[in-house]
């Protein structure tokens, strides 16, 4: 089946067919490390780490690219309300965004470029624009460099916007600008800022407006034309509406295909630093599993919305617990050696290829997880064995093993082999109490198990446990 995704420029499903054959790049905006990650910038962390996952699984070798932008309005704000210079607040909000990727499982991306280490691609790039005829220097004396929209027919294309129904462009001074919506490429450097804030150009002293950072960074790490450019929808506009804007004014096809993904929210609200509703994900991981809330974030489909509540991240637990309970069971009790132990199902393939269907792959997970265990009860390891090979390789895709080495560091994952063999001599203990008659003692020990949340069940094969 070929693999179709949602094209946010086209709004509809489209095959997706990569620039060169079993080769798929992808660049995805990354945070502004004005401060640490909440849910919902790491919703697209997951998505986008999963996109990644099920195309690496389907054959092809995936560059990622997600950049860092470390100079920014607000990290310049935030940074002078904190008190310390603004590139040592960028980089300790830097670190807490890697701290978060290391908690939910997600895989470092290809390359990460920072904003401030592509100022001369930034620079050139802007010279490019300028030359095409869809830029201008402000004739104010400011130094700031500006696009100009109406030079651009296309503009809007993205968002579906018309020009004259847009609001202003709020990212600099309007009093330079020949148009209220033309946005910044270049900012000139501005005496209450930091003199470090700030890089020679062409116009004088400045720093590059966000729009361009991420155009030239994905100019530099992908080419002039790569396949999918992915982000929040918050982002759709104005920031990629200006990416694409600006890097076809200035010769670059840019981006085939473009993925968002949809909001975290709480109280219907979209989940936001400047909301106020931000749950840190350094803080949601220590009150659930890590895998827990890496569950909770790719259930719903990327395109949907998720309203954060702890009932859902219960039920998440929950699914875990009951996957990890069959997998646990069924690797003690079947053989590895199935040669079909690596396949995943037609259907959660079909899901997968269907603009990455994790709903409908979630349920041929469960279902396998079901019949799996329906297999064992019956004594049929050949297809409990199958239903296991399933299972992980589904897992896998979905970044969800529990045996993953990313893992290892979360509190607890590296105690699951200890546990199992605790219980495994609670229940020789107890096979031996009921050999000599000791039934009291047998009782106990069952009953001690039956406390800690395990089942026993005894079968013709010896006794079971699970969660």
């Amino acid at each position: 089946m070929t693999l179709t995704l949602y094209d946010t420029a086209s709004c509809a499903k489209v095959p997706f067919v990569p620039l060169r054959p079993g080769e798929v790049s992808i660049y995805c905006c990354g945070l502004t490390v004005q401060s640490a990650p909440h849910l919902g910038h790491i919703r697209k962390e997951v998505v986008f780490d999963v996109l990644r996952r099920w195309l690496t699984a389907s054959g092809y070798r995936v560059t990622m690219v997600t950049n860092v932008t470390d100079i920014d309005d607000k990290i310049l704000a935030k940074s002078a309300a904190a008190g310390r210079p603004w590139f040592a607040h960028a980089y300790a909000n830097e670190l807490e965004l890697h701290r978060a990727y290391a908690a939910l499982g997600l895989a470092p991306p290809t390359y990460e470029p920072r904003a401030t280490g592509h100022i001369p691609e930034m620079v050139e790039l802007t010279q490019q624009i300028i030359a095409n005829g869809h830029a201008y220097v402000a004739d104010d004396g400011s130094g700031d460099v500006y696009f100009d929209v109406r030079s651009w027919p296309s503009y809007g294309e993205l968002s579906g916007q018309r020009l004259d129904e847009m609001e202003p462009a709020l990212d600099a001074d309007p009093r330079g600008k020949r148009d209220p919506r033309d946005f910044a490429l270049w900012k000139g450097y501005k005496p209450d800022e930091p003199v470090t804030a700030s890089w020679p150009s062409p116009w004088g002293r400045g720093r590059p407006g966000w729009h361009l950072e991420c155009s030239a960074m994905a100019g530099k790490y992908l080419g002039d034309v790569f396949d999918i450019h992915g982000g929040g929808i918050d982002l759709k506009f104005p920031h990629h509406e200006n990416e694409l804007a600006q890097s076809k004014a200035a010769g670059r096809g840019f981006a085939r295909y473009w993925m968002h993904n949809a909001w975290v929210t709480m109280s219907g609200e979209k989940m936001s630093k400047s909301l106020g509703n931000g749950l840190l994900v350094t803080e949601v991981t220590k009150q659930w599993p890590a895998r827990a809330v890496r569950l909770y974030l790719v259930a719903p489909h990327y395109r949907s919305m998720v309203e954060f509540s702890d009932a859902a991240l219960a039920e998440a637990a929950a699914a875990l617990g009951r996957i990890d309970s069959f997998v646990a069971r069924a690797t003690r009790e079947c053989s590895a050696e199935d040669p079909r132990i690596a396949e995943r199902p037609a259907q959660f393939n079909a899901a997968m290829d269907d603009d990455l269907g994790t709903p409908a792959g979630l349920a041929v997970l469960y279902d396998t997880v079901r019949e799996g265990n329906r297999s064992l009860d019956a004594g049929d390891l050949a297809a409990a064995g199958l239903a296991l090979g399933q299972v992980t390789a589904m897992l896998d895709v979905f970044g969800l093993r529990a045996d993953d080495p990313v893992w290892a560091s979360q509190t607890g994952s590296d105690l699951v082999p200890v546990v199992d063999g605790l219980v495994a001599a609670l229940l020789e203990q107890r096979a031996a109490a009921r050999t000599r008659k000791d039934y009291a003692a047998a009782d106990a020990i069952r009953d001690q198990l039956t406390k800690l949340g395990l089942t026993i069940e005894d079968t013709p094969q010896g006794p079971r446990w699970s969660r």
